[in-house]
């Protein structure tokens, strides 16, 4: 028997990381490379839509399935913290030091807020 739920998260967390790729070169493209904006813009907006959609299945407007096909598999895909932690390596290996902590206690800030703000947003919807 198919576990449709576990299709679901595969197929999402499949396309979550699609559409990071895509996103994460047209990002390059535009504002360079020099600080890991891509990575960043990337996870912080992924924060706000997974808050926001947290804030829809506390006011009962999601259901549990779709969270965990939305949440856990296409934000999954789409958000990534192992190439923020290797990015912020990065910027130390280069001796930028506070280009690597403004980039790692930024993202933790910036991305936190932005979870909260949507957690906010979809319970307002609620």
């Amino acid at each position: 028997m198919i576990d449709w739920l576990f299709l679901g998260v595969a197929l999402a967390g499949g396309a979550g990381a699609a559409v990071r790729m895509l996103l994460d070169g047209v990002i390059k493209q535009a504002l360079g490379n020099s600080m890991p904006w891509a990575t960043n813009i990337i996870n912080i907006s992924g924060s706000f839509l997974l808050g926001g959609l947290t804030g829809l299945l506390a006011a009962h407007l999601v259901a549990p399935e779709l969270q965990a096909v939305l949440g856990v598999g296409f934000m999954g895909g789409y958000t990534t913290f192992s190439t923020a932690s290797v990015e912020t390596s990065r910027l130390m290996q280069e001796r930028r030091w506070n280009a690597a902590w403004v980039n790692a206690l930024g993202l933790l800030v910036v991305s936190t807020a932005a979870a909260a703000v949507g957690l906010g947003l979809g319970r307002l919807l609620g």
